[in-house]
């Protein structure tokens, strides 16, 4: 019983000090300044970021190819319209890398 206990309190604790971590994804694209060119749900000068999670579903490679892509800008893959590059100045590899999860979960 106390084994049963503890695992539950193991896996309660860790949902409620990484629920954070995730909670803030938004905001964090927000401050980088990507939500003046996409949104969660439609088109504004980028792609929405559903439109981008349904390109990459089923990409083992997803996470690291997107990053890559934001941290290096393109052109072309949307529209004519360039993605500028985000240096680390811009979003740290940390925030980047949960943006870019959050991005992938749809």
């Amino acid at each position: 019983m106390k084994l049963k206990t503890m695992l539950l309190m193991t896996g309660v604790a860790t949902l409620v000090f990484s629920a954070p971590a995730f909670a803030d994804e938004e905001a964090i694209a927000a401050k980088a300044g990507c939500l003046a060119c996409h949104t969660r749900d439609k088109r504004v000068v980028g792609p929405a970021y559903k439109e981008v999670a349904a390109k990459y579903k089923g990409q083992a490679d997803a996470a690291a190819k997107l990053a890559d892509k934001v941290r290096k800008g393109g052109q072309g893959v949307w529209g004519p319209i360039p993605m500028p590059p985000n240096p680390a100045a811009k979003i740290n590899d940390a925030d980047l890398n949960a943006v870019v999860r959050w991005i992938l979960k749809g």
